[in-house]
C-alpha cells in the first residue's frame, strides 16, 4: 500500500487507535487493584480525621481504622461505630453538591448524646481553590464543628448548619468567606444526610446492627 494515500492514512489511524485504546485498557486493568486499594485507604484516612485523628503514615492509619472503627448498617444505610479514648462516637457520611461539584465528609458525633459533634471532616472534588476548597483544606474551619449540638432543645429537626450570619452559635458554624455556594452546600448535606438516619431513634443500642 501507497503510503501517501488516503487509504493509507485510514488505515494507519484505525490501527493505531486499536494499539492505544488495548494498552490502556490493559493499564487500567492492571492499576485496577492498587486504586481500589487507595480509594478505601483514603476512605478510611478521612473517617480518622473526623475523629481528630490526623497525620498518620498510611501503615499507622490502616491499623488504628482496625481497632477503632467498626461499620454498622441500619436499612441499607452504611455507618460507624468507634471507641476513641474509652468513648463511643458514631461517624456518618456525607454527600452533597457544592458549587462546582460534588462534596462529601463524615460527621462524627458522642455517643452519650447522639447530639454533640465530636469531630468533622469535609472533601470536595472540584471548589475553587483558596475559597470553596477551603472546607477540605482549611483544618482550623473543620474544627468549629467540634461540641456544636445537632438538634435544638425540644426539637427532633436537624439543626447543624452553615451559616453566613450566625444566630444560633450553638447548631451553626460561620460560612467560609468568599465561598457563600459551598458553604450552602455543606449546610445542606448536614441536613438532608443526617436526617436520613433518624438520630434520635440511634440512642438505643437496640437500633444498632453489625453490618452485613
Amino acid at each position: 500500500m501507497k503510503t501517501n494515500t488516503n487509504s493509507y492514512t485510514v488505515v494507519y489511524s484505525a490501527v493505531l487507535v486499536v494499539v492505544v485504546a488495548f494498552l490502556l485498557a490493559f493499564v487500567y486493568t492492571a492499576l485496577k487493584p492498587m486504586q481500589d486499594i487507595n480509594v478505601a485507604l483514603d476512605q478510611k484516612k478521612q473517617i480518622l480525621y473526623s475523629l481528630n485523628i490526623r497525620s498518620l503514615s498510611n501503615e499507622e492509619a490502616e491499623k488504628t481504622y482496625n481497632q477503632t472503627v467498626k461499620a454498622l448498617n441500619r436499612d441499607g444505610l452504611v455507618y460507624y461505630e468507634c471507641k476513641v479514648k474509652n468513648k463511643t462516637v458514631y461517624v456518618f457520611p456525607l454527600k452533597g453538591m457544592g458549587l462546582w461539584g460534588g462534596i462529601s465528609g463524615f460527621i462524627a458525633i458522642d455517643g452519650s448524646d447522639m447530639n454533640t459533634v465530636y469531630g468533622a471532616y469535609f472533601n470536595h472534588e472540584s471548589e475553587t481553590a483558596g475559597l470553596g476548597a477551603e472546607i477540605k483544606d482549611n483544618q482550623a474551619w473543620q474544627e468549629k464543628f467540634i461540641g456544636k449540638k445537632i438538634f435544638k432543645v425540644g426539637s427532633s429537626d436537624i439543626a447543624l448548619g452553615v451559616k453566613k450570619v450566625v444566630k444560633n452559635p450553638e447548631n451553626e458554624v460561620d460560612a467560609v468567606t468568599g465561598a457563600t455556594l459551598t458553604s450552602n452546600g455543606v449546610d445542606e448535606m448536614l441536613k438532608d444526610c443526617l436526617a436520613k438516619y433518624k438520630l434520635p431513634r440511634l440512642i438505643s443500642k437496640a437500633a444498632l446492627s453489625p453490618e452485613k
